[in-house]
Formats: structure tokens, C-alpha cells, sequence
């Protein structure tokens, strides 16, 4: 039995949400969104998220009130989608359901991570890693393990259970199996430290081959094993921070109670190649994403990876629809090399919002700079503001960009 003071608490807050979800504003933003990924879209869109949530809590609206973990944590979710709506909603859906996470249990690779770690900011969980390298050696390779993938049917049950005690009469309740993120790379830096992965790859190639060609092994025996036991997660509402609605999936004979991983999105990136030549780009990430890509029905692809002189070697990449332009691109060139092939993913630099003096004159002209040079080279934009690992506690600044950047993509650059 679920703390009956909780209950209140979470079904006041879903009372509200629920008015909110009843919108007709809602379907319109899907509406937006399938055009957008179908390459025809209405107005470039925005969204924001990986907010620095530690440094919002305007008049306590973010103060969790509910004594019992589980439904804390529904609670943060309710509160942040209330607080979110009010303050910079952008172009966010709220959806009419909750996703209660099934209890999926994942071995992973067999390696844990053995770092150093430094604080700025104790109320953050934005810190500093200095990782130690674990792979020096080929009998390394042998610490690298096949994920195997399992369910705990019960707990499942049991957080369905709760969340029907919760939310029955509010929002339906859906079980959520496991999103489908794909990077070679994150966890070989995480086990190696980026600039130990690097000079190897330049020194030892051989060994960096057979390295990623066990992570990739990996992955395409994880996503088997998800999609035989039906652990996947549905079609999605985002991938990766940006809506993900589309009128092209699921595919065909989808069974809504066994996703196949045609049926959804991937989303993939390999970051520490950002200062790697598109040769070595291709040889060590091109090569060995693309037969996990082309197993799903659409792909993002990137992040903080600036792509826009790989963009050759990305068009190899199976089923990619979205490509990540981040801070560190040349807009013009990212323009010009996407074109209306792909919806360019426009990644604002955060750190305009964490300056000392907050410059929103820069906000507009970086935004409308980007929405004017995809204008001229016909890309179909969203503007996804993330990473915001700190506004200076000041919260302002993002309702402030928030304002400004649906003011930048309403008004017609042609005009």
C-alpha cells in the first residue's frame, strides 16, 4: 500500500498536469513535429532539457513533498513538467500517460569505471572525471563481456501495481522497456580516458579494432536479446532531447506488446572523435555503427560531435533523419553539406546562458543566424538548447531564452 498523504500529493499535482495534457496546443505540437522528421516542416522547432534543475526552484515549486522514494520520484517528474510548462515550454508535448520502467536487468559489459572525480558544485550532478585506463594490454580485451539481458517480471508487476494506486482516473499507465542509445565510444573513453583512447588509436590501431569490434558485438547482441524478450521501449516521444513523432514508424506488423527495433528510434554518436580526420571517423566509428543503425527504423544521430566536415561519412550511417550541428560547427558549412536530406539539429552553446552578464541581444543573433543560414540552404531546424550545466542560479536567463527563441523561429526569415 502506497502512504495515502503521497497519493494526495502526487494526484493534486497530476489534477494539474492533467488540464494541461487536455490542451488542444497538444496535438498541434505533435502535429509540428511529424513534419519537422518528415523533412516538410511548418517553422523550425525548439526544445529544452538536461536542465541544471538544482539551480530552479522558484518559490519552492520544485520542493518535493512525498516521504516514500517511488513516489518521490514521480513527484519530480510531475513538478518538473508543471514547472517547465509554466516557465520555458517551448515546443514540449506532455503526454497522456506515465511510463512505469519494467525491471530490466543488464550485465553490461563486465568492466566497472575507475576514475577520479572533482566537485565545483555539491547541489550539481555536473562534476569532473579524470578516468584510468583498464585496456593496455590485448589480454585486456578479454575483460570485455556479451551484455546479457533478463527480466524481473515481478517488480515489474509490482510498480505497475503502484502506479494504478497512484494515477487510476488521471493518466493511463504504460510499461516502458529500454531506450535505445548506441555509443561505441562513450563507454570505451569512460575505461581508457579520451586522450589514452586517442594516441591508441593513432599507436595501435589493431588493438582499438578489435576493442570497438567487441563493443559493437555487444550492442547487436543486447538489442537481439531486448527485442526477443520484448523489452524495448515503444515509439518514442523524444529521441535524444527532440520530439521524436513521425508518421513513418512503427512498421509494418507492429505488435504493440514486442517492439522490434524497426518499429523506433536509435540514437547515436561517438563524441571523443570530434578532433579525429572523417578517414578515421569512417574506419573506427562508421564502420561498426552502421549495422546496428540499420537495424531501426529511424536514427539521430551526433551531439556534441561537431559534424559538419563528416558529413560524407555520416550519410553512410543507415536510416539517418537527424543530425546534431553543436556549438562547435561552421553553421554555413553544416547547412550546405545537410541540405533537406536531414532535419539539422542546431545545438545553441549553453554557456550564453552562464556568463556574468547575461547578453540577450547575442541569444537572438546566434538563434536567428542559425535559422537564417538553414532558410538559405532549405534545412528543415530544430534548436535543442541542452547541457545547461549552470545559469549562475538565476533562472531567469532560460525563460529569457525561451521567450527569444520561439520569437526566432515565428518569425519568417524570408519576411
Amino acid at each position: 500500500m502506497v502512504n495515502k498523504k503521497d497519493i494526495k500529493i502526487l494526484q493534486e499535482l497530476v489534477n494539474h498536469v492533467r488540464e494541461i495534457v487536455d490542451l488542444p496546443i497538444q496535438e498541434e505540437k505533435r502535429n509540428l513535429w511529424r513534419k519537422l522528421n518528415g523533412l516538410k516542416p511548418e517553422r523550425p522547432m525548439v526544445m529544452i532539457d538536461q536542465v541544471c534543475w538544482n539551480e530552479m526552484n522558484v518559490n519552492d515549486e520544485l520542493t518535493l513533498q512525498c516521504t516514500e522514494p517511488e513516489c518521490r520520484g514521480y513527484e519530480e517528474y510531475l513538478r518538473r513538467i508543471l514547472y517547465q510548462w509554466k516557465y520555458f515550454p517551448v515546443d514540449m508535448v506532455v503526454e497522456p500517460f506515465i511510463t512505469v520502467k519494467k525491471a530490466i536487468n543488464n550485465t553490461g559489459f563486465g568492466i566497472g569505471v575507475l576514475q577520479n572525480i572533482a566537485v565545483s558544485d555539491p547541489t550539481s550532478s555536473i562534476v569532473g572525471h579524470k578516468f584510468i585506463n583498464q585496456f593496455e594490454t590485448d589480454d585486456d580485451l578479454n575483460k570485455i563481456k556479451i551484455p546479457r539481458i533478463s527480466h524481473d517480471q515481478k517488480e515489474t508487476d509490482r510498480r505497475i501495481t503502484v502506479a494504478h494506486e497512484i494515477f487510476d482516473g488521471f493518466f493511463e499507465i504504460k510499461s516502458g522497456g529500454m531506450d535505445t542509445y548506441v555509443s561505441l565510444w562513450d563507454p570505451i573513453s569512460m575505461w581508457m580516458g579520451v586522450e589514452n583512447a586517442l594516441y591508441a588509436l593513432v599507436d595501435k590501431p589493431d588493438f582499438m579494432h578489435k576493442l570497438v569490434g567487441k563493443v559493437s558485438d555487444g550492442y547487436m547482441s543486447m538489442f537481439t536479446q531486448l527485442e526477443e524478450q520484448g523489452l524495448l521501449c515503444e515509439p518514442q516521444s523524444l529521441i535524444h532531447c527532440t520530439g521524436a513523432y513521425t508518421d513513418e514508424l512503427s512498421a509494418s506488423g507492429y505488435n504493440p506488446d514486442k517492439s522490434r527495433t524497426k518499429d523506433i528510434w536509435a540514437m547515436g554518436l561517438a563524441q571523443m572523435f570530434s578532433t579525429v580526420s572523417p578517414q578515421m571517423f569512417k574506419e573506427f566509428e562508421v564502420d561498426y555503427v552502421s549495422p546496428i543503425c540499420a537495424r531501426f527504423g529511424l536514427v539521430y544521430y551526433g551531439c556534441c560531435d561537431p559534424l559538419d566536415g563528416k558529413m560524407n561519412e555520416v550519410r553512410l550511417i543507415p536510416n539517418v533523419r537527424k543530425v546534431s550541428m553543436s556549438p562547435w560547427v561552421s553553421k554555413k558549412r553544416g547547412a550546405m553539406e545537410i541540405g533537406n536530406d536531414f532535419v539539422y539539429s542546431c545545438k545553441p552553446n549553453p554557456a550564453l546562458l552562464a556568463v556574468t552578464t547575461f547578453n540577450v541581444n547575442r541569444v537572438r543573433e546566434d538563434l536567428e543566424e542559425t535559422r537564417d543560414i538553414c532558410a538559405k540552404y532549405g534545412c528543415p531546424l530544430e534548436i535543442i538548447l541542452k547541457d545547461i550545466s549552470t545559469v549562475l542560479y538565476q533562472p531567469e536567463r532560460l525563460f529569457k531564452w525561451a521567450e527569444i527563441s520561439m520569437q526566432v523561429v515565428l518569425t519568417d526569415p524570408h519576411v
